[in-house]
């Protein structure tokens, strides 16, 4: 399970049930990245995307999907992700992306 080898890794992880919790949680939390499932229920993650942003939290987004379909990153990142993966996640890419995004420290 990703939350385990995250864990593992050195992170600390919360989670978002749905798109709205999200929504709602995130300006609140503050985390210092947020890995977006694009596929959540309620409100899907581009829309949550889109309201996070709009609430004016700045903070590293990667999206998640396991529907890479053609153009589905540019739709990610038109949405306000700052990164693109697919699932199943390859752990060591990921990690990469996300010690990318992260500051320094």
């Amino acid at each position: 399970m990703l939350s385990r080898r995250l864990i593992r890794a050195g992170f600390t992880v919360a989670f978002a049930h749905d798109g709205q919790e999200a929504v709602d949680g995130v300006p609140k939390e503050n985390p210092d990245l947020v890995l977006m499932d694009l596929g959540l229920p309620v409100l899907d993650g581009w829309e949550a995307t889109r309201r996070i942003r709009a609430a004016g939290w700045s903070g590293p987004i990667i999206a998640l999907t396991a529907h890479a379909m053609s153009g589905e990153r540019e739709r990610a990142l038109a949405a306000g992700c700052d990164d693109f993966d697919t699932k199943p996640v390859d752990i060591k890419r990921l990690l990469d992306k996300m010690t990318a995004l992260l500051p320094a420290g």
